[in-house]
Parts: structure tokens; sequence; C-alpha cells
């Protein structure tokens, strides 16, 4: 893929765009079009990529979405978008591991338990052993079909629909699976006992099961309230079953069947499909079957958790193409049969599509990282788990930042089907050890991965 390199410098490129600053600092914002920050596009962001790339906004932006309560606690912002709080722990326990910085733990810790005692009490259903509330992506109501969404779709917003507020979404529950998990591995870093966190996390990881599987896969939500209550929704909704693998809900055998059936267009997969009864090819709901690169990204991500390199390169393939579509640049959602930019139907009317989109760049560099190169932070440190290469094939990351030090990575693919990648950090093997990089690593340092054609992931 001798185009990547451009589009990763574009993707990059995009990213340090959308770093600002105001009278409060620097953070990172959610596009061109959103000059405030966010705390759903500012976790999004700092998840996927400004933690590496440029930790000291990331690390500004997560703190600047968080606020005070009455009683002196830091928590998430609380806002009227409370659904997707949680994606907040999510992103910042990567950035103290990806920037190799342990004492952000602490942070972690009490902003996220603090935010997800409120969010426990308020939102989660003991019926079902779900949390309430809408899908990632989905702040729109053309994210919904009719019941809870109306067909003359009044307003725009998710919440002013009653029914909405009960609904029990795949990616929401799968963010706060993956939120519990990260918390319970914070609270061992810093010597807690996260043993209540695990059976909380396996608790959810059941219920999910219980009530959004649909055989192989999932749905999309279970109603919550009205005469639908208990009734799951089979469209599919691809940030939600990209998350059900990438955080760990399905198991290796099960994870390309799941992301098989994310609904996919001419240009790419999409955000909800099928179309809603209201919408069709010719009027595609803007929150619906419309392609959206951060929804890609993730399933592209999905792909690589499951050692599907044909998947990942398919999802850079069908990024590259809407990037070139809409002239050279990022934008905020596609149309999924021309694979130009078009902000989709919503209340009857086309909404714009925005330039500058910084999650539809940092979701392709995600992918790049994350997925194809296979880095994998904790708290111990860094390791490399990349995809499959071609024989001759070489991927390079040079100046990469982690921490204090500064990596320059090379992977190359040797065609040896079947052996696990070789890992040699400044010219020293250290394949048999739990961590390639330390997370107290210092300077620079040479990181060359030789890659099979299969990997075990």
């Amino acid at each position: 893929m001798p185009w990547l390199t451009e589009l990763y410098a574009l993707a990059r490129d995009t990213l340090a765009r959308n770093v600002v600053r105001d009278d409060a600092g620097t953070f990172v914002r959610a596009g061109g079009g959103y000059p405030d920050p966010w705390t759903r596009d500012a976790a999004l962001n700092c998840w996927g990529a400004a933690n590496l790339l440029r930790p000291d906004d990331a690390r500004a932006t997560l703190l600047r979405v968080c606020e005070q309560t009455p009683d002196g606690r830091l928590v998430v912002a609380q806002d009227d978008q409370w659904w997707d709080q949680i994606v907040w722990v999510l992103a910042a326990a990567d950035h103290a591991w990806s920037c190799g910085d342990p004492g952000f733990l602490a942070t972690v810790w009490e902003v996220g338990t603090a935010s997800l005692e409120i969010l426990h009490r308020e939102r989660f259903r003991p019926r079902w052993g779900l949390y309430a509330g809408p899908g990632l992506m989905q702040d729109g109501i053309s994210g919904l079909p009719v019941g809870p969404a109306t067909t003359d779709e009044a307003s725009s917003f998710v919440l002013d629909y009653p029914d909405a507020h009960e609904i029990m979404t795949l990616s929401t529950n799968a963010l706060y699976l993956a939120a519990l998990r990260r918390l319970a591995e914070t609270a061992a870093a810093l010597g807690h006992d996260g043993a209540a966190l695990d059976a909380q996390a396996d608790a959810l990881a059941a219920a999910i099961d219980e009530h959004l599987r649909d055989g192989d896969t999932y749905g999309y939500f279970l109603h919550g309230s009205g005469p639908r209550a208990g009734t799951l929704d089979r469209h599919r909704e691809a940030a939600g079953l990209a998350l059900a693998v990438v955080v760990g809900l399905v198991p290796p055998d099960r994870a390309e069947k799941v992301v098989a059936t994310v609904g996919a267009g001419p240009a790419g997969v999409v955000n909800v499909a099928p179309h809603f009864d209201r919408y069709d090819d010719a009027r595609p709901g803007r929150h619906n079957a419309m392609c959206w690169p951060m929804a890609m990204g993730l399933v592209g991500l999905a792909c690589a958790t499951a050692g599907d390199r044909a998947g990942v390169v398919r999802c850079l393939e069908d990024l590259r193409a809407l990037v070139r579509a809409g002239g050279g640049r990022f934008d905020e959602v596609y149309d999924p049969a021309t694979g130009r930019p078009h902000g989709g139907w919503q209340c009857g009317r086309v909404w714009p599509s925005e330039p500058d989109q910084t999650w539809s760049a940092t979701s392709l560099l995600r992918l790049v990282h994350y997925g194809l190169v296979g880095l994998d932070p904790s708290a111990d440190g860094l390791r490399l788990v990349p995809l499959p290469l071609e024989v001759g094939e070489t991927v390079e990351l040079c100046g990469l930042p982690y921490g204090a030090a500064t990596l320059d990575v090379t992977l190359r693919g040797a065609g040896d089907a079947g052996t696990r990648p070789v890992v040699r950090v400044d010219g020293v093997d250290v394949s048999a050890g739990a961590v390639h990089v330390p997370a107290d690593a210092v300077g620079s340092h040479r990181v060359d991965v030789v890659v099979g054609s299969r990997s075990d992931r």
C-alpha cells in the first residue's frame, strides 16, 4: 500500500490543524465545524491518535472535559449527552499506557470511579443488567427507527424522544464493559482491589449476550420502555459490532462472524444497516446507512483484532477513496453509494458534512497504529503484535513518541507462514519478553519487527 504514507500524513495534518487554543488552554476540537470541546469526540480523538502523537494536548483535552462536583470530586462533565460519557475512561487509560505515564492512572481511577458511580446509579437497569442510552454514533434521531423515533422527526436531538432514554444499545454497553475492565486493570496497577469491577464486567458481558445477542452476531438495541420493552431491534450497528470484538466481548472463534454482519454500501461500511423505513438510497438518514469514517475505522480495528488482514486493507482502501472523492480532506460523513461528502437526511432536510473532521482522521491513525502495526500499550509497557505483511512489504513509523522515549519502528514481511513476529529493540531480540518497550524507557530506540504471512493475535 504505497499510498498509505500520503494518507497517514494527511490524517496527522488534520489532527494538527484541530489542536486549538482558547482562554482556557489547548485542546483537540472535534473538527472544522465544532469549536467547543465535547466529551465523546475528545475521548475518541485522544484514543484515536492524540494520546500517542500529541500527548500533552491529549492530556489537556481529557482534563478539559472534566468538572468538579459540589463535594470536590473530579468527574466527567455532566452534560445532556450522558450515555457516551463513559468512553472517557477508555481514552484516559489508553493515555496513561500509550504515553508511558503511570502517574496519570491515579486520575483515571479518580475520575473513572466517581463518574461510574453516578452513571451506574442513574442509568443501570437491573431488570436487564444493561445500561440505558442511545448509541455511540447516534446522537441524532435519524439513527433510530420509528419507535423511539417519529416519522416527522420534529427534533434532531435523540433525547427529545422519551423512549430513546430507555433503549439499551450494543455500542454503549460495550463501552461500559471496556471501562469496567480498564478500571479493574487500573486498580491492579495502583494496588487497589479490582475484583468487584471485574465481577461487574463479567455480569454485564453475560447480560449483553443474553439480551442483545442475535445468533452469531448482535442486534442494535433492546427496547426498555413502552409496549416493545424487552424486544430486540435487529438492525446492525457498525460501531457496536466493532466494539464488541475490540473490547473482548466476542471470543476469537466468533469475531470474524460478527464483523461479517456489519452493513456496507458501495462506498464502504455504513453506520446502522439497513435503511429505516423512512429512508432509502435516494434519501439516506444522517445517522442511519451512511459512511462515517469513525465507525469504519472501528470496524477495521475489529478486523485487525480478528486477524483479518484483508478486512483491514479493505477498510483503508475505502477510507482512501472517500478522502479522494472529497477533494483530499477528511470529512465527517459520506454518501454510501457515491462516496462523496454528504451529511445525510434528518428532520426533512440535508445536513452538512463538516470538513476537517478530527475523528475521521484519528480513526484511520488508530487503525494504522493499533491495527496494522499492532501497538499494544499496557501499564507495564508497549508490546507489538502486528498484522501479517506480504513478502517484502515494509511499514515504517519514524519518531513515534512513547512517554520519555522516541521510537523508530520498522515492520518487514518475511513470508514465513505460521511464525510469530520477531521483535528486536536496538538490535536485541526481545520477542520472548512480555513487554517489548518498558513504560519507563527513555531516549531514542529502534524497533525492528519481522512479520510472517500469518500471525497469532
